[in-house]
């Protein structure tokens, strides 16, 4: 090889190799730093468009796991309220099978009526209040001048999936409108005599043992009626959870393909850090000595 002052290719050779190594070496490192193979477009254009792809999907599939378990607490609220709506309706026909006898006195069923409308008050009470996340459950509500109807009085469509059209949905609005029926076929539940006056002026009355066995009636209806729309509370949380097993699934198996797109495989990383580092300080030394090549030159002409 010719000895030249103005071009020195071992200089060049080694400059080029230098500047390899070095590339890779912050390549390396940032891929160790970052844990990911893929930190910019330029690093692997085709991967990064269907990583992001994926990535969207499993954020939306996380977003729906959050979605299916506020659906099933606001369903468990209204199942968890007819619960104790079926256990005043218990005591309620106990008082009626109570009342229906005739060993009662005119006092002894007076209580019986007084605690009848303790009762029929909070289950008022309970299908007015019953709230989720400041929503009534099961009764309309209005407020100036505008009605707001009850959140499960319609049907209700809950977002399961991360992509339009995933959707669930539940619709108890009949049987609770039964319920709401039954209830309020209470509203005049007694177990005393009562007079009925007719439009002529002349007076009926109907025994208490007479209304009371009307109330066991009523109250089996009623209960039929909570027991359809607990039933069906039921239904509707047990295929949210399969929903929510189903969609656990898809998110695991999506963020694996995820992962074997763009994580860094730190074992090999590694190594090629430690390659680099080598090659970068042979290249180092090797442009030393070839720029001790401009001495040789020197000594030549002197």
């Amino acid at each position: 090889m010719a000895i030249t002052l103005f071009t020195n290719s071992s200089a060049m050779s080694a400059s080029n190799a230098l500047q390899k190594a070095n590339s890779t070496l912050s390549s390396a490192m940032e891929n160790l730093g970052t844990g990911k193979r893929i930190n910019k477009a330029s690093d692997d254009a085709a991967g990064l468009q269907v990583a992001t792809r994926l990535q969207g999907q499993t954020n939306g599939m996380a977003v729906a796991q959050r979605n299916i378990a506020d659906a099933s607490t606001m369903l468990q609220t209204g199942e968890g309220a007819m619960d104790e709506v079926s256990n005043i309706m218990y005591r309620m026909k106990d008082l009626a099978t109570q009342g229906a006898t005739d060993t009662n006195t005119a006092d002894s069923r007076k209580a019986i009526d007084t605690e009848m409308d303790s009762l029929k008050t909070e289950l008022n009470s309970i299908m007015s209040n019953t709230s989720y996340a400041g929503n009534k459950l099961f009764s309309d509500t209005t407020k100036d001048g505008k009605t707001t109807t009850a959140k499960m009085g319609a049907e209700m469509t809950f977002q399961t999936g991360s992509e339009s059209g995933e959707t669930t949905k539940v619709d108890v609005s009949s049987q609770l409108n039964s319920v709401l029926g039954s209830i309020s076929s209470l509203s005049g539940a007694t177990v005393s005599d009562t007079t009925t006056k007719a439009d002529d002026g002349t007076t009926s009355t109907t025994s208490g043992t007479t209304n009371a066995n009307a109330l066991i009636d009523t109250l089996n209806t009623a209960l039929d009626n909570v027991s359809s729309l607990r039933s069906s509370f039921g239904a509707s949380i047990n295929g949210l959870s399969h929903a929510s097993a189903n969609l656990t699934n898809m998110k695991d198996n999506t963020d694996q393909a995820l992962g074997n797109i763009q994580d860094a495989d730190f074992a090999s990383e590694a190594s090629k850090m430690t390659r680099s580092q080598m090659l970068a300080q042979t290249s180092t030394s090797m442009l030393k000595q070839s720029n001790s090549m401009s001495s040789l030159v020197m000594s030549i002409l002197g």
